[in-house]
């Protein structure tokens, strides 16, 4: 059990922050995300600075860096500090094409919560078919400039635009074989919006696991997306990716059975908490808890068996730590490392519900005394979370 200091809010002070008190659970120094800094204030001039127009016609450009047309949003989506409700009122009064699609998107990324919420841990492998070949393999060819650039920009910047998770995952599986739960770990280790909702929904469909066909990458993808890349490639004229690939094989699976981690529907109280715990899924102002009890002292737990596991990259936690070191300024915040069942056991706590598996884990332990809705977008229905389609339709009806 350990309780830690308040980090200083600069990005070197953070850094060694994290080195010195996280440092046993990632490999290497502390290196935050040179693209995104974390914290309220960074999620609001973000959506601030947002432009919708152009939108539809450039969400999946690549190259050039200028050309890109996506938002940048999901790492502050991610953690709560942008809830999906804000999001899309702000982008109001567009050209309606642009907000429609882009408004798709974000109800892409509430389908992902609600799959998430439905299905839990029996997302971690195959919802519809699985590959009957999976080779040995893990990684890319960084060999070919394409992929090389991608790569580079997770492992750095910790974000990718849409189109090159799907040019990465549809090369490592579709084209290599490679086990997609290595590449969606992957992912997830640097990703700063990485969430098993979102990221795995995401390998899941690309690969053809939990979708009707799989997304094959080949150069036309590259010419398309980033016009004038391949021409300066040393390998132009003997391009390993020239070809679509072979679609892979599959064999059906049972849908697993489903679960139901969505949370209250209205507050739920029993007694009167004295603390707010604030989870890694909801750090914004916004939180429902935080925002409800702004007299409370809040709680945070490095969940320290977890981080161990996963060792996430050091960008994500300097992320997190910005945030929290923000929060701090306005808030009496509370920092521990532990086991969050250990380190919160007897108190009497708010929370807002997170609707993941590990929160359902620990609450039922750590039995707070006074439990927020999640802030959905859409409002969970009765039925299955199957295709998207249907589960928009269902959600679209008030």
């Amino acid at each position: 059990m350990a309780t830690l200091p308040l980090p200083s809010p600069t990005r070197d002070a953070i850094e060694t922050w994290v080195d010195d008190h996280l440092g046993h659970l990632f490999h290497g120094p502390a290196i935050g995300s040179p693209a995104f800094r974390g914290g309220q204030r960074s999620a609001d001039a973000a959506l601030a600075a947002f432009d919708v127009r152009g939108y539809a016609a450039t969400r999946n450009e690549v190259a050039p860096i200028e050309r890109r047309g996506a938002s940048r949003l999901s790492p502050y989506i991610r953690h709560g500090l942008l809830p999906l409700s804000e999001v899309w009122r702000a982008v109001g009064g567009g050209p309606n094409r642009d907000v429609e699609k882009f408004r798709d998107e974000l109800l892409w990324q509430e389908y992902s919560r609600h799959w998430y919420a439905r299905l839990g841990r029996a997302t971690a492998d195959p919802v519809r078919k699985a590959p009957t070949d999976v080779r040995p393999g893990d990684g890319w060819d960084r060999m070919l400039p394409c992929l090389n650039a991608v790569v580079g920009e997770l492992e750095q910047d910790g974000w990718l635009v849409n189109q090159t998770r799907m040019w990465l995952a549809g090369d490592w599986t579709v084209r290599h074989g490679q086990d997609w739960h290595r590449g969606e770990d992957r992912f997830f280790r640097h990703l700063l919006d990485g969430s098993r909702a979102a990221n795995r929904l995401g390998w899941q469909w690309t690969t053809g696991v939990g979708s009707n066909k799989p997304y094959g990458f080949s150069r036309w993808q590259v010419e398309k997306r980033a016009p004038g890349l391949c021409k300066r490639c040393p390998h132009r004229d003997a391009c390993p990716i020239d070809e679509w690939p072979d679609e892979p094989s599959f064999v059906s699976v049972d849908w697993p059975a489903e679960v139901d981690l969505t949370g209250p529907d209205e507050i739920v109280t029993h007694a009167a908490p004295d603390t707010v715990w604030l989870t890694a899924e909801s750090l914004g102002t916004a939180d429902p808890a935080l925002s409800l009890n702004a007299g409370l002292p809040a709680v945070f737990v490095f969940d320290e068996p977890l981080l161990a596991r996963l060792r996430l990259d050091s960008k994500r936690l300097v992320f997190l730590t910005e945030t929290l070191a923000e929060l701090a300024e306005g808030h009496d915040l509370e920092l521990r490392l532990g086991d969050p069942v250990g380190e919160l056991a007897g108190r009497s706590l708010a929370v807002t519900h997170a609707p993941v598996p590990g929160f359902a884990d620990r609450a039922s332990v750590i039995r707070p005394v006074e439990v927020y809705p999640w802030p959905w977008l859409r409002q969970p229905r009765p039925g299955s979370v199957r295709s998207f389609s249907a589960w928009r339709k269902k959600v679209d009806r008030r």
